[in-house]
């Protein structure tokens, strides 16, 4: 895969606002807001090569394209914008939706992707770097425009689904389901169902399985290493890395890194997951303990304020900081932006920040504190196919739901989904499996088509 789109290809220097340039693809084409229209032959080619990697979405693709499940479905889209998402926005289209999308996060958007969407005529509002304005505007751009009336929304944090339900009230009404797949956004959602806000359904996909276990632990595991790597081409091995939560990503994380030879520590304030760390062979501590040597700090907890400015005055010189977890809220950033403290931009997404003093200590900080994954290096197409394939499956099941089988609240995805989502992935695997004889499925009490665990069954 070209590297050269997750650097420096898209001028991002560029002084000129996406918003202030006049803008149309090759057919005429206007409603889109993107960096650069003629970058949109590369993106096109991102796309290809991300097609090749997602078996299972382009399975369901080719599989749902006669049915057309998605036909009449206006969707908003809210999520990261990149090669892996294009190959899920074309896929709804293909199975009938109409679509509007932006980008949630600032920094992990590739420009020419969102170019190559434009240029075959997706209304995308996206672009890298945009400031906090342009975000929430972009989001707006696909709530609310001429002869659109949306009736779907796929979120990623929860910010398309904040927008509408504050601004746009009685469009939000006319909601026939939400799909989120992050625990920001699930979080939100949980928020909302318990104060009798949510007046729609909607459909956790964070928690189904195939997510959970393939996009945190399984991704997480290989793209924690690609970052530090090639944001600041550290050496792992013999480092000590403290990680800030065991859910999945931490998880990944710890097995990556105690695999190259880390000594990691983790904090945690839940006791299942701490004894499931000490069971791994990871130190559980408390932050401050172990602040002052570590080389570098990860956090994976979804909360907010976990690395403060306290800590962060506490660490060693040359110490790396970043974030796992979905949120930008992990890491205190803005309490380093004060008058006494230097801000150096290294490269894009590394920044030194140094302390006064004659020792000059600094710290490196990546990404600012947002997703380091998504925001200095990928995340592997084929997870992604898991996710895309999850979101796709779970938005045709809440627009052809018959009225009344999901009330105003949320869901998790049917666990038969989750199974032909993994069964999809298989075949490129070379995986054979199984079949249940009659006199087995009997004596498990199972139908041979499954579903072949019980809905608390832990995986």
């Amino acid at each position: 895969m070209s590297m050269s789109s997750y650097t420096e290809s898209s001028s991002e220097e560029d002084d000129l606002s996406p918003r202030d340039k006049v803008q149309q693809n090759s057919k005429g084409y206007a409603d889109f807001c993107v960096r650069n229209i003629k970058q949109h032959s590369f993106g096109r080619h991102e796309i290809e090569i991300a097609e090749q990697e997602m078996p299972g979405i382009m399975a369901l693709r080719k599989q749902a394209l006669d049915d057309k499940p998605l036909k009449g479905a206006n969707i908003v889209g809210c999520t990261h914008v990149n090669a892996q998402t294009a190959v899920l926005i074309e896929t709804l289209i293909c199975l009938g939706a109409n679509v509007r999308w932006a980008a949630c996060n600032i920094y992990s958007t590739q420009n020419e992707v969102a170019a190559a969407l434009a240029e075959s005529g997706v209304p995308i509002f996206a672009w890298r770097g945009e400031i906090e304005e342009d975000f929430w505007w972009c989001i707006d751009k696909c709530v609310h425009a001429e002869n659109w009336q949306p009736n779907m929304i796929l979120d990623d944090g929860g910010d398309a689904t904040h927008l509408m339900l504050k601004k746009y009230p009685v469009m939000f009404k006319m909601i026939k389901g939400i799909v989120d797949e992050s625990v920001t956004g699930v979080h939100r959602l949980y928020q909302l169902s318990k104060t009798s806000k949510l007046t729609v359904p909607a459909m956790n996909v964070k928690d189904a399985i195939t997510k959970t276990k393939f996009d945190s632990l399984y991704s997480c595991k290989e793209s924690v290493i690609d970052s530090l790597k090639r944001a600041t081409d550290i050496m792992i091995g013999g480092k000590q890395i403290v990680l800030c939560g065991y859910g999945e990503v931490g998880k990944g994380c710890a097995q990556a890194l105690k695999g190259l030879g880390c000594i990691v520590y983790v904090t945690e304030i839940d006791p299942i997951c701490a004894l499931q760390a000490c069971m791994d062979g990871f130190r559980v501590v408390k932050l401050n303990e172990v602040i002052r040597t570590v080389d570098v700090v990860i956090t994976c907890t979804g909360n907010k304020n976990v690395v403060t400015r306290e800590h962060m005055d506490k660490m060693k010189n040359g110490c790396i900081v970043c974030n796992m977890g979905h949120s930008n809220t992990e890491i205190d950033v803005n309490s380093l932006r004060t008058s006494e403290l230097l801000w150096e931009k290294m490269r894009s997404q590394v920044d030194h920040i140094i302390w006064p003093g004659p020792d000059g200590k600094r710290i490196i900080l990546l990404a600012e504190g947002r997703l380091v994954n998504l925001s200095c290096s990928s995340i592997s197409s084929f997870v992604a196919s898991i996710s895309a394939t999850t979101q796709a499956l779970a938005l045709i099941e809440l627009f052809n739901a018959p009225p009344g089988r999901y009330k105003a609240d949320v869901y998790l995805l049917p666990k038969k989904m989750d199974e032909y989502v993994a069964s999809l992935h298989l075949q490129t695997l070379d995986a054979h499996l199984t079949e249940l004889t009659d006199e087995q499925a009997r004596y498990m009490g199972l139908n041979k088509a499954g579903p072949f665990k019980p809905n608390y069954y832990r995986y």
